[in-house]
């Protein structure tokens, strides 16, 4: 019997992944988006207001699916409504019909002030955006229990993630700078869509950390960037986030042992993703 999988924004950069792979792996898919419905093959499409709680219990009652991928961002870093209390409606819609639930979290929950941090790291994050996430995490921990939280680093693409498209607006002359002083742990949205799918197939409950295994500083991961896509690193402005008073987690390096242990699915690093090693 052909199992449904609800994937919450899969109209953006990491959700897009996760259905298309469901496709793939023969489930049922189901797809959500807010603004415009994307083209992808073998997706049902539904429109989701993550503000409107009555919207998500209507939905997540109607399709009573098995899974449910919560990779909705918003497109407003700062939506805490979207971010935070949409994260506990799709949570607690998806307790009540017994679904399986992968949250997608992020390191921003992270100060980076004390790396490395494994699951056990309490969120302590210095932006609106992590603060967010984080409470996004705390209201699934809550209505949700048995739900696996995926705390993920910076996604890469194929060329259409935002850091790619901001290396080559820099490259091209636009205003702004890469930063030397914070660091990431970045992995591609491939890796990831496999994973969370992974996950979804496992009986573990809480944090689990998905990251590749390279820490590179938004300059360096901007120069790796360049010379795949054949662009001049030289060209690339480089500041320090401490010296033009940009607040920013400083170093939200995941110990990633325990996705090792439950998982044979291989988050790469950026250096083996540029083919480098």
């Amino acid at each position: 019997m052909t199992r449904t999988i609800l994937v919450t924004g899969a109209s953006g950069h990491l959700g897009r992944r996760v259905a298309a792979r469901s496709v793939a792996e023969g489930w049922t898919v189901v797809g959500t988006f807010h603004t415009a419905q994307p083209e992808l093959p073998g997706v049902g499409w539904r429109r989701l207001d993550l503000r409107d709680r009555a919207m998500v219990e209507g939905l997540l009652t109607e399709l009573a699916p098995d899974v449910v991928v919560h990779a909705a961002a918003g497109r407003d870093r700062d939506d805490w409504a979207v971010i935070a209390e949409g994260a506990g409606a799709v949570a607690a819609a998806a307790a009540a019909v017994g679904a399986r639930l992968v949250h997608v979290s992020s390191d921003a929950v992270l100060s980076g002030a004390n790396p490395p941090y494994d699951e056990t790291a309490l969120p302590d994050p210095v932006t609106r955006y992590g603060a967010a996430k984080a409470a996004a995490e705390t209201a699934v921990r809550t209505v949700a229990p048995g739900a696996v939280i995926a705390r993920v680093s910076l996604i890469l693409g194929d060329g259409d993630s935002k850091h790619e498209r901001l290396v080559h607006a820099l490259h091209a002359g636009e205003d702004g700078a890469l930063f030397t002083d914070r660091y990431r742990m970045p992995s591609h949205a491939a890796d990831l869509a496999a994973a969370l799918l992974e996950l979804a197939g496992t009986g573990h409950a809480g944090v689990v950390n998905l990251a590749g295994s390279d820490r590179v500083s938004y300059h360096e991961l901007g120069c790796l960037i360049a010379e795949r896509d054949g662009l001049d690193p030289a060209r690339l402005p480089a500041a320090r986030a401490q010296d033009r008073g940009v607040v920013l987690s400083a170093d939200t390096r995941l110990d990633t042992t325990l996705a090792t242990e439950l998982l044979t699915t291989r988050v790469r690093g950026v250096r083996e993703l540029f083919g480098q090693r």
